[in-house]
Protein backbone atom coordinates (compact mmCIF):
# COMPACT_ATOMS: atom_id res chain seq x y z
CA UNK A 1 0.00 0.00 0.00
CA UNK A 2 3.03 2.52 0.93
CA UNK A 3 4.29 1.52 -2.95
CA UNK A 4 1.17 2.78 -4.07
CA UNK A 5 0.19 6.31 -2.31
CA UNK A 6 3.75 7.15 -2.45
CA UNK A 7 3.62 6.61 -6.34
CA UNK A 8 0.09 8.72 -6.17
CA UNK A 9 2.01 11.60 -4.16
CA UNK A 10 5.01 11.13 -6.74
CA UNK A 11 2.67 11.75 -9.78
CA UNK A 12 0.22 14.36 -8.64
CA UNK A 13 1.85 17.35 -9.23
CA UNK A 14 3.08 16.57 -13.06
CA UNK A 15 -0.24 14.98 -13.92
CA UNK A 16 -2.22 18.15 -12.32
CA UNK A 17 0.44 20.08 -14.60
CA UNK A 18 -0.19 18.13 -17.37
CA UNK A 19 -3.87 18.21 -17.38
CA UNK A 20 -3.90 21.67 -18.66
CA UNK A 21 -2.20 20.98 -22.25
CA UNK A 22 -4.36 18.21 -22.58
CA UNK A 23 -2.60 15.23 -21.83
CA UNK A 24 -1.67 12.40 -19.30
CA UNK A 25 0.65 10.45 -17.69
CA UNK A 26 1.64 8.36 -20.59
CA UNK A 27 2.23 11.69 -22.72
CA UNK A 28 4.53 12.70 -19.45
CA UNK A 29 6.48 9.00 -19.53
CA UNK A 30 7.18 9.63 -23.80
CA UNK A 31 8.36 13.01 -23.27
CA UNK A 32 10.44 12.04 -20.62
CA UNK A 33 12.62 9.20 -22.70
CA UNK A 34 12.82 11.16 -25.35
CA UNK A 35 14.47 13.97 -23.31
CA UNK A 36 16.91 11.05 -22.34
CA UNK A 37 17.45 9.34 -25.34
CA UNK A 38 17.17 12.35 -28.46
CA UNK A 39 16.95 10.55 -31.18
CA UNK A 40 14.89 7.50 -30.07
CA UNK A 41 13.57 5.53 -32.83
CA UNK A 42 9.48 4.20 -32.27
CA UNK A 43 10.40 0.68 -32.25
CA UNK A 44 13.26 1.39 -29.65
CA UNK A 45 10.52 4.12 -27.05
CA UNK A 46 8.45 0.68 -28.12
CA UNK A 47 10.78 -1.46 -26.29
CA UNK A 48 11.65 0.89 -23.60
CA UNK A 49 7.85 1.42 -22.72
CA UNK A 50 6.92 -2.06 -23.20
CA UNK A 51 4.39 -1.25 -24.93
CA UNK A 52 2.23 -2.03 -28.17
CA UNK A 53 2.21 -0.11 -31.76
CA UNK A 54 -1.15 0.54 -30.99
CA UNK A 55 -0.93 1.78 -27.75
CA UNK A 56 2.01 4.37 -28.54
CA UNK A 57 0.54 5.66 -32.10
CA UNK A 58 -2.25 8.06 -30.69
CA UNK A 59 -0.06 9.62 -27.78
CA UNK A 60 2.86 10.34 -29.90
CA UNK A 61 0.08 11.80 -32.43
CA UNK A 62 -1.04 13.95 -29.88
CA UNK A 63 2.54 15.00 -28.31
CA UNK A 64 2.86 15.79 -32.48
CA UNK A 65 -0.17 17.58 -33.17
CA UNK A 66 0.46 19.38 -29.71
CA UNK A 67 3.93 20.49 -31.01
CA UNK A 68 5.65 18.90 -28.14
CA UNK A 69 7.90 16.46 -30.30
CA UNK A 70 9.28 15.97 -33.86
CA UNK A 71 9.72 13.08 -35.99
CA UNK A 72 12.43 12.94 -38.26
CA UNK A 73 13.15 10.14 -41.00
CA UNK A 74 16.82 8.76 -39.57
CA UNK A 75 19.20 9.67 -41.60
CA UNK A 76 21.21 5.96 -41.60
CA UNK A 77 17.64 4.12 -42.73
CA UNK A 78 14.09 6.27 -43.95
CA UNK A 79 12.10 3.56 -42.54
CA UNK A 80 12.85 4.19 -39.34
CA UNK A 81 11.62 7.67 -37.19
CA UNK A 82 13.59 9.23 -34.91
CA UNK A 83 11.67 11.61 -31.77
CA UNK A 84 13.16 14.71 -30.76
CA UNK A 85 11.75 17.16 -28.15
CA UNK A 86 10.44 20.50 -30.04
CA UNK A 87 11.40 23.91 -27.57
CA UNK A 88 8.04 23.48 -26.21
CA UNK A 89 8.39 19.93 -25.28
CA UNK A 90 11.90 20.52 -23.66
CA UNK A 91 10.40 23.04 -21.42
CA UNK A 92 7.44 20.97 -20.15
CA UNK A 93 9.02 17.92 -19.90
CA UNK A 94 11.95 19.75 -18.25
CA UNK A 95 9.24 21.32 -15.74
CA UNK A 96 7.66 18.20 -14.92
CA UNK A 97 10.91 16.22 -14.04
CA UNK A 98 11.96 19.41 -11.94
CA UNK A 99 9.10 19.08 -9.37
CA UNK A 100 9.66 15.47 -9.31
CA UNK A 101 13.28 15.94 -8.48
CA UNK A 102 12.82 18.11 -5.90
CA UNK A 103 9.84 16.36 -4.39
CA UNK A 104 12.59 13.34 -4.18
CA UNK A 105 15.29 15.97 -2.87
CA UNK A 106 13.40 17.25 0.06
CA UNK A 107 12.59 13.49 1.24
CA UNK A 108 16.12 12.40 1.20
CA UNK A 109 17.52 15.56 2.29
CA UNK A 110 15.20 15.27 5.00
CA UNK A 111 15.71 11.96 6.44
CA UNK A 112 19.62 11.98 6.25
CA UNK A 113 22.18 9.24 5.76
CA UNK A 114 22.24 7.36 2.85
CA UNK A 115 18.67 7.10 2.02
CA UNK A 116 18.98 8.16 -1.27
CA UNK A 117 21.21 5.13 -2.40
CA UNK A 118 19.27 2.68 -0.87
CA UNK A 119 15.96 3.77 -2.36
CA UNK A 120 17.73 3.45 -6.06
CA UNK A 121 19.39 0.29 -4.87
CA UNK A 122 15.97 -0.86 -4.19
CA UNK A 123 14.62 0.50 -7.76
CA UNK A 124 16.96 -1.34 -9.32
CA UNK A 125 16.10 -4.21 -7.83
CA UNK A 126 12.55 -3.96 -8.85
CA UNK A 127 13.62 -2.89 -12.13
CA UNK A 128 16.07 -4.92 -13.48
CA UNK A 129 13.45 -7.77 -14.17
CA UNK A 130 11.68 -5.53 -16.73
CA UNK A 131 12.68 -5.69 -20.60
CA UNK A 132 12.36 -1.77 -21.07
CA UNK A 133 15.01 -1.21 -18.70
CA UNK A 134 17.45 -4.15 -20.02
CA UNK A 135 17.18 -2.50 -23.40
CA UNK A 136 17.50 0.67 -22.55
CA UNK A 137 20.69 -0.67 -20.26
CA UNK A 138 21.98 -2.43 -23.69
CA UNK A 139 21.15 0.58 -25.73
CA UNK A 140 22.76 2.99 -23.93
CA UNK A 141 25.30 1.30 -21.93
CA UNK A 142 24.47 2.51 -18.49
CA UNK A 143 22.07 1.44 -15.06
CA UNK A 144 19.16 3.62 -15.11
CA UNK A 145 19.16 6.00 -12.06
Amino acid sequence: MLFYFGYRTFTEKPDQMIEKYGIQRVHHRILFFIARVPGITVNDLLSILEVSKQALNAPLRQLYEKNLIKMVHADYDKRFKQLYLTDQGKQLESELSHVQREQMKTIFNSLGGNHQEAWIDVMNVLAKVRPGQQFFNEQNGERCD
